[in-house]
C-alpha cells in the first residue's frame, strides 16, 4: 500500500509538470509558432498602455528573450520559490506559488486566488454533499424497485435534472425565492468564520441549484451500477448463506457499484474547485469562476495562468485521493 501511495503520488507530480508545461506552452510557445515576435508577445504581457520602456521591462522580468528551456524552467521556479521582478527602481519580491502581476490592477494573482477559494471551497463542498447523497439514494431505490412507479418518477426527474443548466435552475431559482415567495431577501457570501448560520443559509439556494443538475446525473449512474451488481454471483451466494437483504445491499452491492461513482466523482468535485463558473455568474459569486471569467474578459493573462494551474492542481489531488480510497470502497480491489 506504501509504494502504491508513493507511486500514486510520484504520478500527480509528474502530471501536474506537465499541466504546467502544456500551460507555459500555450501562452509562450504557440504564439511564437504562430509567427509573433517577442516584442508582440511581450506587448500582451503589458497591456493596452503599451510603451517601450514597459515593454522592456516585461522582457527582462520574463526572460522572454531567452530560450524556451529557460524560460520554463524561471516559470516553473517562480511557482515553487517566488521571483523577483523589477518594474521600477525598487525590486518587487512575488512570493511562491508566483504566477504573476495583474495587468489591470498591477496586484500579485495568488493572493487574489486565495482571496476566492474559500468562496468556490464553500459553493463546491455543500452542493457535493447534496448531490452525493440524493443522486446515491435515489439511484439505489430506483434499482431496487425497477419498473414501479417510483422508479420511473426518479427517472424522469433525473433527466430533467440532466436537461436544465445551472443558469436556467438558478435564475429560476432567484426568480422564485428571492421575488415571487420571497424566503430570501438577498443571496449574498458570508464568511463561515463570521457566521456558519448565515453562511449556511445563503449558500443553500446555490447549492440545490447546483446539485440538482449533479443529482440527477448521479442516480442515473448509480442506478445502472446497482441493477448490474446486484445480478451478480456473489449477491446470490450472500443471500443464499441467509444475510439480511439490507446488509445485501449495502455491503456487497452498493461498495461494489460505487467505485465509478466516485471516479466521477473526484473528476465533477476537482473541476467544482477550479471555479464554478455558471453558478457564480447566476448568483454573483466573487470565486475563481468569476475571476476567472473577468480575466479572459479583459485578456488578463497572468490571472488566465494562474487559475488554470489552480484549477490542474485540485483535480489531480482530487483524482489521487480518488485511487487511494478505492480498496476502502470496492472489496474487489487490492492494490500490490
Amino acid at each position: 500500500m506504501t509504494a502504491y501511495i508513493i507511486r500514486r503520488v510520484i504520478a500527480a507530480i509528474m502530471l501536474l509538470l506537465v499541466v504546467s508545461a502544456v500551460t507555459f506552452a500555450i501562452f509562450f510557445l504557440v504564439p511564437r509558432i504562430g509567427g509573433q515576435t517577442v516584442d508582440q508577445l511581450a506587448v500582451q504581457y503589458v497591456g493596452k498602455d503599451a510603451n517601450p520602456e514597459s515593454v522592456a521591462a516585461v522582457k527582462k522580468n520574463l526572460g522572454l528573450d531567452q530560450p524556451l528551456l529557460v524560460q520554463y524552467y524561471d516559470f516553473v521556479k517562480a511557482i515553487v520559490v517566488g521571483a523577483n521582478y523589477q518594474f521600477g527602481p525598487d525590486p518587487v519580491t512575488c512570493n511562491a506559488p508566483c504566477f504573476g502581476y495583474s495587468f489591470k490592477t498591477h496586484v500579485e494573482v495568488w493572493p487574489e486566488i486565495t482571496q476566492r477559494i474559500p468562496v468556490t471551497l464553500s459553493l463546491a463542498v455543500g452542493a457535493a454533499v447534496l448531490w452525493l447523497v440524493s443522486g446515491v439514494t435515489i439511484g439505489v431505490i430506483s434499482a431496487l424497485k425497477r419498473g414501479s412507479i417510483v422508479d420511473r418518477l426518479s427517472m424522469t426527474v433525473a433527466l430533467l435534472g440532466v436537461s436544465l443548466p445551472i443558469f436556467f435552475t438558478g435564475l429560476l431559482g432567484l426568480a422564485l425565492f428571492t421575488s415571487q415567495w420571497p424566503i430570501w431577501d438577498t443571496i449574498e457570501f458570508v464568511p463561515f468564520s463570521e457566521s456558519p448560520g448565515e453562511w449556511a443559509w445563503n449558500l443553500l439556494l446555490p447549492w440545490a441549484s447546483l446539485a440538482f443538475l449533479y443529482s440527477a446525473l448521479y442516480a442515473r449512474l448509480t442506478r445502472a451500477g446497482m441493477l448490474e451488481t446486484m445480478s451478480e454471483d456473489y449477491i446470490r451466494t450472500a443471500r443464499a448463506k441467509g444475510l439480511r437483504e439490507s446488509k445485501v445491499v449495502t455491503k456487497h452491492g452498493l461498495r461494489a457499484a460505487l467505485t465509478p461513482i466516485v471516479t466521477i466523482f473526484g473528476m465533477d468535485f476537482g473541476l467544482m474547485l477550479g471555479g464554478a463558473v455558471l453558478t457564480e455568474s447566476v448568483f454573483s459569486f466573487q470565486g475563481m469562476g468569476a475571476y476567472a471569467v473577468q480575466a479572459v474578459r479583459e485578456s488578463d493573462l497572468p490571472i488566465v495562468m494562474g487559475v488554470t494551474l489552480t484549477a490542474a492542481f485540485f483535480i489531480v489531488f482530487c483524482n489521487l485521493i480518488v485511487d487511494l480510497v478505492y480498496a476502502a470502497i470496492d472489496p474487489r480491489v487490492r492494490y500490490s
